[in-house]
């Protein structure tokens, strides 16, 4: 295991110095309503829980939702493993939906269920499971919302409500006892199995999916490329042919591009916070299935495309898309080293903007090793979902760039002498923005957190 950004700090001497990150932190709230900022300290330390799964700050309360193994209430089944991203949907009574992606392989424990009707590849492991909470946050139903995909990392919600999952991986049918290719996206319906086609959107690509954004207005949709090896992800937009056209008007299909900077082969080279780049151009990817190649490896022409290491999370904010790399290593092929990246795409200008830059001198406190899954939460500022070794936190980020705890989660999955815990993924808010939901990865687990939200 690779080290992690603490133990690079601590050994260059930069630990503690509290060195501000580069960027302006107001440039992540972009098009968001100015809200009551919490206090600078948040919302205080974090109490031991007495169950030993949940630290929160006083006055916060948690639910567990649903836990990995247990029946589920659909009875299709036990309820998978491995929980990653999520989204809450407004449901019934002043209750709420929840989506929640399996990030599966062929490995899992707990696999979701093969159920007819909703099964991609009756190989696929992974999958996505469907919540139905009253205005109290008690479970109604526990069920199986598509199953027989792999590797269900993120993902987004559309602006008609539903679920888009993503399948970071590429195998093809034949690869790890798979009967059919994986690498793509599919929709998925928060409310009526009926709805859910166990069809992928093959026009917008196989390759290792993270998440996606939509464009409100345009109905473009934003996908990042979370890949393993060089060359790296791309930054991709899928052109529907039935923009903003409800659910299933993906299926008809559209074009996919991906994202070439002039003159800017790796992401990571720009160290620059503003650097600004015009004329961004998006060229057609010459085989979205890649059949053959990997669409990274794919030749787009004399120009080259731009590639990035750790492209994951991904948001619309005012009239831009914002999307992350979480981090570059020099050592691992990336032309320069950071700690994370946010950039801002501006499609009425096709104009590139680096906004934050977290480096080797930069704050140990702040949330940037390795930050995964974000939401804007309704009271001002950002959740962040810290993915690392040690300790593993939900962070708040205020406008101002105040970092504070919000929970630590407690289940040891290592030993007494050698403890170790599991990330922490999925974070979203009810639409009333009165719950935080959150899952634990390992052992997978779904917490409703309620409290004095601010």
């Amino acid at each position: 295991m690779s080290a992690t950004r603490r133990q690079v700090l601590a050994r260059s001497g930069a630990l503690g110095a509290g060195i501000a990150f580069a960027g302006s932190v107001s440039e992540l709230f972009a098009g968001t309503a100015s809200a009551l900022e919490v206090g600078r300290e948040g919302y205080g330390p974090l109490v031991p829980d007495p169950e030993g799964l949940l630290d929160l700050p006083k006055g916060f309360r948690y639910r567990v939702l649903s836990r990995e193994g247990d029946p589920l209430r659909s009875g299709e089944g036990r309820v998978p493993s491995n929980h990653d991203g999520m989204a809450a949907f407004r449901g019934r009574n002043g209750g709420v939906n929840l989506v929640r992606n399996h990030e599966n392989r062929p490995t899992a424990k707990i696999r979701v269920p093969a159920v007819s009707g909703l099964t991609y590849d009756p190989m696929g492991m992974g999958g996505c499971t469907a919540l139905e909470l009253d205005k109290h946050n008690r479970v109604l139903h526990e069920r199986v919302a598509i199953a027989g995909t792999s590797t269900n990392c993120a993902g987004g919600p559309t602006p008609w409500n539903t679920w888009l999952t993503c399948e970071e991986t590429e195998d093809k049918a034949g690869t790890n006892g798979y009967t059919k290719d994986h690498g793509f996206i599919f929709e998925v319906d928060p409310y009526d199995a009926r709805r859910t086609r166990p069809v992928p959107l093959e026009a917008m690509g196989r390759f290792q999916h993270e998440a996606i954004a939509i464009d409100p207005r345009r109905g473009i949709v934003y996908e990042t490329e979370d890949a393993f090896e060089r060359p790296f992800g791309l930054f991709y937009r899928f052109l529907p042919k039935r923009p903003l056209g409800g659910s299933g008007s993906l299926h008809a299909g559209g074009t996919l591009q991906a994202m070439r900077v002039p003159g800017v082969a790796d992401l990571s080279a720009v160290q620059e916070t503003g650097a600004s780049f015009d004329g961004i151009e998006w060229v057609d990817v010459p085989d979205p299935l890649a059949k053959e190649t990997a669409i990274r490896f794919q030749d787009f022409g004399p120009g080259g495309i731009t590639h990035a290491q750790k492209l994951e999370g991904c948001y619309w904010g005012g009239s831009c898309v914002y999307f992350v790399s979480s981090f570059a290593k020099s050592a691992d092929g990336s032309a320069a080293d950071h700690y994370g990246q946010v950039w801002r795409y501006d499609p009425e200008r096709k104009r590139l903007t680096l906004v934050i830059v977290f480096g080797p001198d930069t704050d140990v406190q702040m949330p940037g090793e390795e930050p995964d899954n974000i939401t804007l939460a309704p009271g001002g500022g950002l959740m962040l979902c810290e993915d690392g070794e040690g300790a593993q936190h939900v962070f708040g980020l205020t406008r101002r760039g105040k970092v504070y705890p919000m929970a630590r989660g407690r289940q040891n999955i290592g030993t007494p002498e050698e403890p170790a815990w599991g990330e922490f993924a999925g974070v979203t808010f009810s639409p009333d923005g009165d719950t935080m939901y959150v899952n634990c990865y390992t052992p997978g687990t779904t917490f409703a957190v309620t409290g004095p939200w601010r």
